[in-house]
Protein backbone atom coordinates (compact mmCIF):
# COMPACT_ATOMS: atom_id res chain seq x y z
CA UNK A 1 0.00 0.00 0.00
CA UNK A 2 0.85 3.36 -0.71
CA UNK A 3 0.28 6.83 1.26
CA UNK A 4 1.45 10.00 0.48
CA UNK A 5 0.78 13.88 1.80
CA UNK A 6 -0.11 16.05 -0.50
CA UNK A 7 -1.02 19.14 1.10
CA UNK A 8 1.67 22.12 0.66
CA UNK A 9 3.80 22.23 3.78
CA UNK A 10 3.83 25.86 5.37
CA UNK A 11 7.45 26.70 5.20
CA UNK A 12 8.71 24.49 3.17
CA UNK A 13 9.05 24.80 -0.21
CA UNK A 14 7.04 22.43 -2.97
CA UNK A 15 8.13 23.75 -6.14
CA UNK A 16 11.87 22.85 -7.53
CA UNK A 17 14.22 25.62 -7.55
CA UNK A 18 16.99 24.70 -9.86
CA UNK A 19 19.00 27.31 -9.52
CA UNK A 20 20.62 26.55 -6.24
CA UNK A 21 22.22 23.17 -5.10
CA UNK A 22 20.44 20.84 -2.82
CA UNK A 23 21.84 18.29 -0.98
CA UNK A 24 19.52 15.64 -2.15
CA UNK A 25 20.29 16.00 -5.43
CA UNK A 26 24.30 16.14 -5.05
CA UNK A 27 23.70 13.20 -2.64
CA UNK A 28 21.97 11.64 -5.97
CA UNK A 29 24.60 13.23 -8.57
CA UNK A 30 27.33 11.19 -6.30
CA UNK A 31 25.26 7.85 -6.45
CA UNK A 32 25.19 7.89 -10.54
CA UNK A 33 21.58 9.57 -10.79
CA UNK A 34 19.89 11.29 -12.96
CA UNK A 35 17.39 13.70 -10.68
CA UNK A 36 20.14 16.16 -10.48
CA UNK A 37 20.39 19.98 -11.96
CA UNK A 38 24.20 21.97 -13.00
CA UNK A 39 24.24 23.82 -9.78
CA UNK A 40 23.99 20.71 -8.15
CA UNK A 41 26.31 18.87 -9.88
CA UNK A 42 29.27 22.04 -9.34
CA UNK A 43 28.89 21.75 -6.14
CA UNK A 44 29.23 18.03 -6.06
CA UNK A 45 32.36 18.19 -8.54
CA UNK A 46 33.71 20.94 -5.88
CA UNK A 47 33.69 18.58 -3.75
CA UNK A 48 34.83 15.92 -5.24
CA UNK A 49 38.05 17.83 -6.46
CA UNK A 50 38.95 18.24 -2.56
CA UNK A 51 37.97 14.15 -2.09
CA UNK A 52 38.11 12.69 -4.88
CA UNK A 53 36.72 9.27 -3.65
CA UNK A 54 33.52 10.94 -2.61
CA UNK A 55 31.45 9.15 -5.14
CA UNK A 56 32.69 5.53 -3.68
CA UNK A 57 32.12 7.36 -0.05
CA UNK A 58 28.47 7.89 -1.27
CA UNK A 59 27.70 4.18 -2.14
CA UNK A 60 29.67 3.25 1.20
CA UNK A 61 27.65 5.12 2.94
CA UNK A 62 24.22 3.71 0.77
CA UNK A 63 25.61 0.73 1.39
CA UNK A 64 25.61 0.60 5.14
CA UNK A 65 22.00 1.81 5.25
CA UNK A 66 20.92 -1.73 3.56
CA UNK A 67 22.95 -3.39 5.96
CA UNK A 68 21.39 -1.77 8.92
CA UNK A 69 18.16 -2.52 7.51
CA UNK A 70 18.94 -6.41 7.56
CA UNK A 71 20.11 -6.42 11.46
CA UNK A 72 17.59 -4.29 12.72
CA UNK A 73 14.24 -7.11 10.40
CA UNK A 74 16.69 -10.12 10.72
CA UNK A 75 18.48 -10.10 14.03
CA UNK A 76 16.29 -7.09 16.09
CA UNK A 77 13.31 -8.21 14.57
CA UNK A 78 12.03 -4.45 13.96
CA UNK A 79 9.33 -4.33 11.35
CA UNK A 80 8.64 -0.60 11.49
CA UNK A 81 10.96 2.37 10.01
CA UNK A 82 10.94 6.03 10.16
CA UNK A 83 13.65 7.16 7.47
CA UNK A 84 13.98 10.62 7.69
CA UNK A 85 16.26 12.58 5.05
CA UNK A 86 15.27 9.75 2.58
CA UNK A 87 17.27 11.52 -0.38
CA UNK A 88 16.09 10.92 -3.97
CA UNK A 89 14.46 6.71 -4.12
CA UNK A 90 17.03 4.84 -5.77
CA UNK A 91 18.12 1.34 -5.53
CA UNK A 92 17.81 -0.44 -2.09
CA UNK A 93 15.47 1.57 -0.41
CA UNK A 94 14.49 0.52 3.45
CA UNK A 95 11.02 -0.67 2.41
CA UNK A 96 13.07 -2.65 -0.38
CA UNK A 97 15.34 -4.08 1.51
CA UNK A 98 12.88 -4.50 4.86
CA UNK A 99 10.24 -6.07 2.97
CA UNK A 100 12.18 -8.46 1.14
CA UNK A 101 12.99 -10.28 4.68
CA UNK A 102 9.54 -8.83 5.83
CA UNK A 103 6.56 -8.13 3.58
CA UNK A 104 4.51 -6.87 6.36
CA UNK A 105 7.47 -4.12 6.90
CA UNK A 106 6.02 -0.39 7.65
CA UNK A 107 8.47 2.17 6.46
CA UNK A 108 7.54 6.51 7.07
CA UNK A 109 9.90 8.21 5.04
CA UNK A 110 11.07 12.06 5.37
CA UNK A 111 12.41 14.74 3.58
CA UNK A 112 12.33 18.62 3.23
CA UNK A 113 13.67 18.55 -0.74
CA UNK A 114 10.21 19.12 -3.33
CA UNK A 115 12.19 16.75 -6.02
CA UNK A 116 11.84 13.79 -3.25
CA UNK A 117 8.46 14.51 -2.84
CA UNK A 118 7.72 14.89 -7.00
CA UNK A 119 9.38 11.66 -7.36
CA UNK A 120 8.17 9.99 -4.23
CA UNK A 121 4.53 8.50 -5.66
CA UNK A 122 6.11 6.90 -8.81
CA UNK A 123 9.28 5.68 -7.30
CA UNK A 124 7.97 4.24 -4.12
CA UNK A 125 5.97 1.17 -3.73
CA UNK A 126 4.98 -2.03 -1.19
CA UNK A 127 3.97 -4.86 -0.52
CA UNK A 128 0.02 -5.91 -0.03
CA UNK A 129 1.13 -6.80 3.38
CA UNK A 130 3.27 -3.75 4.52
CA UNK A 131 2.51 0.28 3.95
CA UNK A 132 5.36 3.05 2.77
CA UNK A 133 4.45 6.75 3.19
CA UNK A 134 5.80 9.97 2.58
CA UNK A 135 5.99 13.49 4.87
CA UNK A 136 7.18 16.54 2.85
CA UNK A 137 9.00 18.03 6.57
CA UNK A 138 11.92 19.13 7.87
CA UNK A 139 13.92 17.39 10.65
CA UNK A 140 14.24 20.64 12.26
CA UNK A 141 10.62 20.51 13.39
CA UNK A 142 10.48 17.02 14.75
CA UNK A 143 7.14 17.67 16.84
CA UNK A 144 5.59 17.87 13.50
CA UNK A 145 6.75 15.43 11.89
CA UNK A 146 6.13 12.67 14.58
CA UNK A 147 2.51 14.66 14.79
CA UNK A 148 1.63 14.21 10.86
CA UNK A 149 -1.15 12.06 9.92
CA UNK A 150 0.81 9.90 7.40
CA UNK A 151 3.17 8.92 10.42
CA UNK A 152 0.65 8.24 12.64
CA UNK A 153 -1.31 6.40 10.05
CA UNK A 154 1.67 4.28 9.09
CA UNK A 155 3.70 3.19 12.04
CA UNK A 156 2.55 2.10 15.75
CA UNK A 157 5.21 3.96 18.54
CA UNK A 158 3.31 1.61 21.29
CA UNK A 159 5.38 -0.86 19.48
CA UNK A 160 9.30 -0.62 18.38
CA UNK A 161 10.51 1.75 15.54
CA UNK A 162 14.11 1.98 14.12
CA UNK A 163 14.62 6.08 13.53
CA UNK A 164 17.20 6.31 10.58
CA UNK A 165 19.57 9.08 10.65
CA UNK A 166 21.91 8.31 7.60
CA UNK A 167 23.48 11.52 6.05
CA UNK A 168 21.40 13.56 7.75
CA UNK A 169 22.84 15.30 11.39
CA UNK A 170 25.50 16.90 9.14
CA UNK A 171 22.79 19.44 8.60
CA UNK A 172 22.65 20.69 11.80
CA UNK A 173 25.16 22.99 13.79
CA UNK A 174 25.63 22.61 17.66
CA UNK A 175 23.11 25.89 17.62
CA UNK A 176 20.65 23.89 15.87
CA UNK A 177 20.07 21.63 19.10
CA UNK A 178 20.75 17.73 17.45
CA UNK A 179 21.01 16.53 20.90
CA UNK A 180 17.57 18.08 21.71
CA UNK A 181 16.09 16.90 17.96
CA UNK A 182 17.03 13.03 18.69
CA UNK A 183 16.19 13.37 21.44
CA UNK A 184 12.58 14.26 21.03
CA UNK A 185 12.32 11.35 18.56
CA UNK A 186 13.63 8.83 20.72
CA UNK A 187 11.23 9.98 23.74
CA UNK A 188 8.45 9.50 21.42
CA UNK A 189 9.14 5.87 20.46
CA UNK A 190 8.95 2.73 23.33
CA UNK A 191 11.38 0.75 24.70
CA UNK A 192 13.29 -1.33 22.21
CA UNK A 193 13.46 0.96 19.40
CA UNK A 194 16.42 1.58 17.44
CA UNK A 195 18.39 4.40 16.31
CA UNK A 196 20.36 4.52 13.18
CA UNK A 197 23.12 7.25 12.67
CA UNK A 198 25.98 7.79 10.21
CA UNK A 199 27.89 11.18 9.97
CA UNK A 200 30.88 12.97 7.63
CA UNK A 201 33.91 13.09 9.84
CA UNK A 202 37.06 15.62 9.54
CA UNK A 203 38.82 12.55 11.40
CA UNK A 204 40.67 11.14 8.62
CA UNK A 205 41.67 14.44 6.59
CA UNK A 206 40.39 17.50 8.50
CA UNK A 207 42.70 19.93 5.75
CA UNK A 208 40.41 17.95 2.70
CA UNK A 209 37.22 17.98 4.83
CA UNK A 210 37.65 21.59 5.73
CA UNK A 211 37.66 22.71 1.81
CA UNK A 212 34.75 20.35 1.71
CA UNK A 213 32.73 22.73 4.29
CA UNK A 214 34.11 25.51 2.35
CA UNK A 215 32.41 24.60 -0.50
CA UNK A 216 29.04 23.53 1.03
CA UNK A 217 29.05 26.68 2.58
CA UNK A 218 29.21 28.74 -0.68
CA UNK A 219 26.67 27.13 -2.10
CA UNK A 220 24.08 28.17 1.25
CA UNK A 221 24.11 24.40 2.90
CA UNK A 222 25.32 23.96 6.14
CA UNK A 223 27.68 21.17 6.49
CA UNK A 224 29.06 20.24 9.74
CA UNK A 225 31.11 17.33 10.27
CA UNK A 226 31.94 15.57 13.71
CA UNK A 227 34.22 13.32 15.46
CA UNK A 228 33.99 9.73 16.28
CA UNK A 229 33.42 10.90 19.66
CA UNK A 230 30.59 13.44 19.06
CA UNK A 231 29.14 11.28 16.75
CA UNK A 232 28.83 8.36 19.70
CA UNK A 233 27.55 11.69 21.81
CA UNK A 234 24.53 11.77 19.05
CA UNK A 235 23.35 8.51 20.56
CA UNK A 236 22.85 9.17 24.15
CA UNK A 237 20.31 7.54 25.82
CA UNK A 238 20.51 4.32 23.89
CA UNK A 239 23.02 1.66 24.12
CA UNK A 240 25.24 0.71 20.77
CA UNK A 241 24.76 -1.84 19.26
CA UNK A 242 28.11 -4.07 18.81
CA UNK A 243 30.38 -2.98 17.24
CA UNK A 244 29.47 0.48 17.92
CA UNK A 245 30.37 3.73 16.60
CA UNK A 246 33.09 3.00 13.81
CA UNK A 247 33.87 3.80 10.13
CA UNK A 248 30.46 2.89 7.74
CA UNK A 249 32.77 0.36 5.91
CA UNK A 250 33.79 -1.34 8.89
CA UNK A 251 30.19 -2.14 10.86
CA UNK A 252 28.64 -5.28 10.22
CA UNK A 253 30.51 -6.22 6.85
CA UNK A 254 28.88 -10.08 6.78
CA UNK A 255 25.64 -8.24 6.06
CA UNK A 256 26.60 -6.66 2.77
CA UNK A 257 23.98 -8.65 0.89
CA UNK A 258 23.36 -7.62 -2.42
CA UNK A 259 23.68 -3.79 -2.32
CA UNK A 260 26.86 -2.85 -4.27
CA UNK A 261 30.01 -3.19 -1.99
CA UNK A 262 32.78 -4.65 -1.58
CA UNK A 263 32.81 -8.75 -0.24
CA UNK A 264 32.69 -9.10 3.44
CA UNK A 265 35.83 -11.07 2.30
CA UNK A 266 37.62 -8.31 1.16
CA UNK A 267 39.96 -6.38 3.54
CA UNK A 268 39.10 -2.47 2.95
CA UNK A 269 40.80 0.67 4.78
CA UNK A 270 38.27 1.23 7.13
CA UNK A 271 39.56 5.10 6.56
CA UNK A 272 37.99 4.62 2.48
CA UNK A 273 35.13 6.41 3.69
CA UNK A 274 34.95 9.44 5.71
CA UNK A 275 31.96 8.49 8.02
CA UNK A 276 31.20 6.82 11.49
CA UNK A 277 28.25 4.65 11.86
CA UNK A 278 26.96 2.78 14.22
CA UNK A 279 23.07 1.77 15.97
CA UNK A 280 21.69 2.13 19.52
CA UNK A 281 18.97 0.53 21.14
CA UNK A 282 16.46 2.39 23.53
CA UNK A 283 16.44 0.26 27.17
Amino acid sequence: MWDSQDQAIAGLPTKIDTSVAHEARVYDYWLGGKDNYPADRALGDAIASHVPAIRSMARANRAFLGRAVRYLVGEAGIDQFLDIGTGIPSVGNTHEVAQRLDPAARVVYVDNDPIVLAHARALMSSTQEGKTAFIHADLHDPTSLLADPARTATLDFDRPVAIMLVAIMMYFRDTDDPHGVIGALLDAVPSGSYLVITHPTADFDARAMARVVHSAQQAGITFHPRSGADTEGLFAGTELIEPGVVPVVTWRPELTGHLPMASAQTAVDPESAWYWAGIGRKP
